[in-house]
């Protein structure tokens, strides 16, 4: 059986159980900013050259962003059911990104923009640490992130990843994680076939 699908009440209370306790009046004001939108698998959310002005909260399904580099995509980051998505520098600078974001899956997303954010935190206070904590939240995976690559072996980087991102492991294409991993798909195939043989 499909599980019913949220409404932006549900998402609202996700959010403030996530990053900050809310009252009545301020889940109403969460809620009145909230933008429901479905992609397609395939479908970009975002392209090179547009403008971020957005944090995209997954409800379900998995965002990857990416970017080209000598021909190639890289794989910058996967987002999954209840986590955010942005393009942290578009957003603030207010200017092209050179990141694009896809679905990878069938996605239903609830897109926060900036520009109202901002305006309700100014007066709710715990709307305000919730903004405050998902930039936190968005600092620390980047931290995270650019550690595993830059210190960790591929066979660390991959366990790792499992034990962070358990469900992005399990459904996102292989070749995605290799690029996010900083590897070939051929260094990942073996690095997963040495941790069965564990």
């Amino acid at each position: 059986m499909k599980e019913p699908l949220s409404t932006k009440r549900d998402i609202a209370r996700e959010l403030a159980r996530k990053y900050s306790t809310m009252t009545h009046d301020e889940l109403d004001t969460l809620e009145s900013i909230l933008v429901p939108m479905k992609f397609n698998k395939g479908q970009m959310i975002l392209q090179e050259g547009e403008v971020c002005r957005c944090f995209y909260y997954i409800d379900r399904g998995l965002l990857r962003q990416f970017y080209h580099k000598h021909g190639k995509e890289v794989t910058e980051h996967i987002g999954e059911d209840h986590t955010i998505v942005m393009c942290i520098e578009s957003l603030f600078r207010e200017e092209p990104t050179h990141l694009e974001v896809e679905a990878l899956e069938a996605s239903v997303v609830y897109a926060i923009p900036k520009v109202d954010l901002e305006r309700v935190a100014l007066h709710n206070v715990n709307i305000q640490i919730m903004y405050r904590k998902i930039l936190e939240e968005s600092l620390i995976l980047s931290q995270v992130h650019a550690d595993l690559v830059r210190f960790e072996t591929a066979h660390d980087r991959y366990k790792r990843m499992c034990k962070l991102m358990p469900q992005v492991v399990l459904r996102a294409p292989l070749v995605y994680i290799a690029s996010y991993l900083q590897m070939t798909p051929e260094t990942l195939s073996r690095v997963r076939s040495s941790i069965l043989l564990d």
